[in-house]
């Protein structure tokens, strides 16, 4: 019981932010500095922006570079408050400073944010108290807020690992029922793939996340992290044998029509993802696994394939299947792999200054952004006689995201939360609570609003806007006057943010679809080359086959993103819809040849050959129909076609997915030349070439 309670993700993470928070307090209030433990825990909340939390090789570099910046920005702040500098300009001046640190690396680009909080915070307290006194606030608290994580973390050893791996097992596990558990509904790719698509997706995304935080841990040079390195491959061979697809909808109908197969395979399929899911929970609370075996179900798929030989869909599931039991049963990987190499991009400062100091740059335009924001910001509070607008400014910073999507669901979260809140603080402050009671209610209410945020941002900010009125009346005696007024100023920061999203450079997502398209064909084209050259080695094929996965994902995710932004167009995302469908079949049957090139099961050289050619002839035209926007047929006349048929008599397994390949790369040129016609006729989509952008 108590392994379930304190390894659980969310009370581990609750308590951690909980006592960070709340023990600065603590200590202020034994010693009587009440109001300095207030003010040591509003700290935290930068270093959480900032990501400072994440465990890392070069934790507490991070965590130096982090406090100089907090502590630069307040000085700066207020020195040229003194100078009677515009604030406007001084935002504008740090955001566009800071926005270098996004050139660095996407963890580094946390800090900009965070930076700027902690100016924002300096507002409040400038003319309050000392120069010195904010920046050794800053100090201090990031130095606590570092030297308690990495402690949490040495206390409980691999648990954010753990964490991601049992999520990892655990979407697993709903993938693959859901993929087998009603086979003859699944006839219709429009109906049957999207709610698929969505757990590959989010499988893929957990694996991303998994190697991000093997490298940074640096895991495959620490022996400590041996066990959970074995079961990230074991969740990589799973995902390549749950992922694959036969597609052949015809024949698993005559299957199942014949015989008993649909009930076998979703008995395989739930016996796998019941396995999988007690092993998600091995892994999160240190147990060690329990013996496996599935010989009964694998048997019962092996007599269906003997009994249809014809029908390649009893052979295909219960070689597949077998591979997941095998893996299932000796727990280790089906082979030993190396860790994807870290492809993300860390730039040195000098060259990363040179490639920020461009209107091209996205780190420049989305700082540029910000500064733009958070100057509108100053101004309404301006306008509205507000001396220190730092809730408007904090609003905006919070609620601002990535991308459309994210920051209109933030914006509602949080304006709902927030007004939902300020209406229990003002009904609670009227029952004047002692101080200690008011103090524990706080902790409870912090406790709980870290439980939920993870899941429900808007029952956390229910929970965080009490907490921050109590704060207010513990510190100045009249938090009631504050309760109207903070609500306006969230009203304003949501709407600044929703407005600096939609009209300031914005980043559409539909109109990033045909470069993410075509970085997907090119992730394909190298994978064929891989699976069909002379000696395919293991290692190389297991990192490009994520490669290929994950140029998917960042085309599904921007179809995804696109369907929810304003004025889209219709009928080109329907379109763009139907092309990601196929790409997703081409994915799978990636998947599966694969596990086939592995295994030594392959085609005759001069075979491969061809098919190499006919494939990279298919997929060279299905770029080049993305890549011009002229009627069909010009561009056509200077490409090879593909042959129709390669080989006669009965195909091999791989000759099978490499004919359907093709079969889907025909279509998805088909509708590429009719869906980029179609694209909106404004902004980027003007653009004809890719090449320009």
């Amino acid at each position: 019981m108590w392994r379930r309670l304190i390894y659980h993700p969310e009370v581990n993470y609750a308590l951690r932010q909980t006592l960070v928070l709340c023990l600065p307090v603590a200590v202020g209030l034994f010693l009587g500095y009440l109001n300095y433990g207030l003010l040591f825990s509003l700290v935290p909340a930068c270093c959480n922006v900032a990501g400072l939390d994440t465990p890392h090789k070069r934790f507490f570099k991070r965590l130096i570079i982090g406090g100089s910046l907090f502590a630069g920005c307040s000085l700066a702040v207020q020195l040229l408050l003194a100078q009677d500098v515009p604030l406007p300009l001084i935002l504008t001046g740090l955001a566009m400073t800071l926005g270098v640190t996004a050139e660095l690396s996407s963890l580094h680009a946390r800090l900009l944010p965070a930076s700027l909080i902690a100016a924002i915070f300096t507002l409040s307290l400038a003319g309050n108290m000392p120069v010195w006194e904010p920046l050794l606030i800053y100090a201090c608290g990031t130095l606590w807020y570092g030297v308690f994580n990495w402690f949490w973390f040495t206390l409980w050893r691999e648990q954010p690992l753990r964490e991601s791996l049992s999520l990892l097992y655990r979407q697993l596990a709903d993938y693959c029922e859901a993929k087998y558990s009603l086979l003859t509904q699944h006839t219709d790719p429009s109906t049957a793939l999207p709610p698929l698509l969505n757990r590959q997706q989010k499988a893929v995304d957990l694996i991303t996340q998994c190697y991000q935080q093997l490298h940074m841990l640096a895991a495959n040079k620490n022996s400590e992290y041996k066990r959970l390195l074995r079961a990230f491959q074991m969740a990589m061979d799973l995902q390549e044998h749950i992922s694959v697809s036969l597609h052949l909808p015809e024949e698993v109908q005559k299957l199942v029509e014949r015989s008993h197969a649909e009930a076998v395979i979703r008995w395989n399929a739930q016996t796998v993802a019941a396995r999988l899911r007690v092993m998600a929970d091995d892994i999160l609370y240190h147990r060690f696994p329990q013996r496996f075996s599935m010989d009964k179900q694998i048997g019962a798929l092996e007599k269906i394939a003997r009994q249809h030989p014809d029908n390649p869909v009893g052979q295909f599931c219960a070689w597949h299947f077998s591979r997941i039991a095998r893996v299932l049963r000796l727990q280790r990987p089906l082979y030993p792999r190396n860790l994807m190499a870290d492809k993300e991009r860390r730039l040195p400062l000098i060259p990363a200054l040179r490639s920020y100091l461009s209107l091209k740059s996205p780190a420049f335009r989305n700082a540029a952004r910000i500064s733009v924001m958070l100057s509108v910001a100053s101004l309404m509070g301006v306008a509205l006689h507000l001396p220190k607008p730092y809730w408007i400014m904090m609003t905006v910073l919070f609620v601002t995201q990535n991308g459309y999507s994210a920051t209109r669901v933030r914006i509602f979260h949080r304006a709902a939360g927030t007004l939902v809140g300020l209406v229990i603080a003002a009904g609670a402050l009227h029952f004047h609570v002692p101080e200690g009671y008011t103090l524990a209610a706080m902790l409870l209410i912090t406790l709980i609003s870290y439980l939920t945020i993870r899941k429900n941002y808007g029952w956390a900010m229910v929970g965080f806007t009490v907490t921050a009125v109590y704060t207010l009346q513990l510190l100045t005696l009249n938090g009631e006057q504050f309760i109207v007024a903070r609500f306006i100023d969230t009203v304003i920061g949501c709407l600044i943010a929703l407005g600096g999203m939609v009209w300031l450079w914005p980043q559409w997502q539909s109109g990033l679809l045909r470069k993410n398209a075509h970085d997907a064909l090119e992730a394909d084209q190298d994978a064929m080359r891989l699976i069909l050259s002379d000696d395919p080695q293991a290692p190389t094929l297991a990192y490009q086959r994520m490669r290929v996965n994950q140029a998917h994902n960042a085309l599904f995710n921007s179809l995804n993103q696109a369907m929810q932004e304003p004025g889209f167009n219709s009928h080109y995302l329907a379109d763009m819809k139907l092309w990601v469908t196929h790409s997703q079949f081409i994915v799978e049957h990636i998947n599966a040849m694969t596990t086939l090139a592995r295994e030594h099961n392959m085609l005759t050289p001069d075979l491969a050959e061809r098919y190499l050619q006919s494939c990279e002839i298919a997929l060279q035209r299905c770029q080049q129909r993305l890549e011009y926007d002229e009627p069909g047929g010009s561009n056509d006349a200077n490409i090879m076609e593909s042959p129709e048929m390669l080989s006669h008599g009965p195909l091999s397994t791989m000759e099978q997915h490499l004919q359907r390949v093709l079969g889907h790369l025909s279509t998805m040129h088909t509708i590429s030349s009719v869906a980029w016609r179609q694209r909106p006729r404004h902004g980027i989509w003007l653009r004809t070439r890719l090449s320009e952008r």
